[in-house]
């Protein structure tokens, strides 16, 4: 009951009140790299989860495009 009570209270002006904070603590230059560093994270766990679909080219079809392309 009190969770759903605190979902209901967070709108929009507390997001950019967050957001703000977080710019403080952080600063402008640091927050790319914290979120490039997240998504890599992510990406790592998905490829954990599913490791038989690798999403990465093989070296030989690599080397076959650069060929073509010469």
């Amino acid at each position: 009951m009190i969770t759903a009570i605190l979902l209901g209270i967070i709108g929009p002006w507390q997001i950019v009140l967050i957001v703000l904070v977080v710019l403080l603590l952080f600063g402008g230059k640091k927050i790319p790299e914290l979120m490039r560093g997240l998504g890599k994270g992510v990406r790592e766990f998905k490829d954990g989860i599913n490791p038989d679909s690798d999403k990465k080219p093989d070296n030989d079809a690599v080397q076959k495009k650069e060929e073509n392309k010469s």
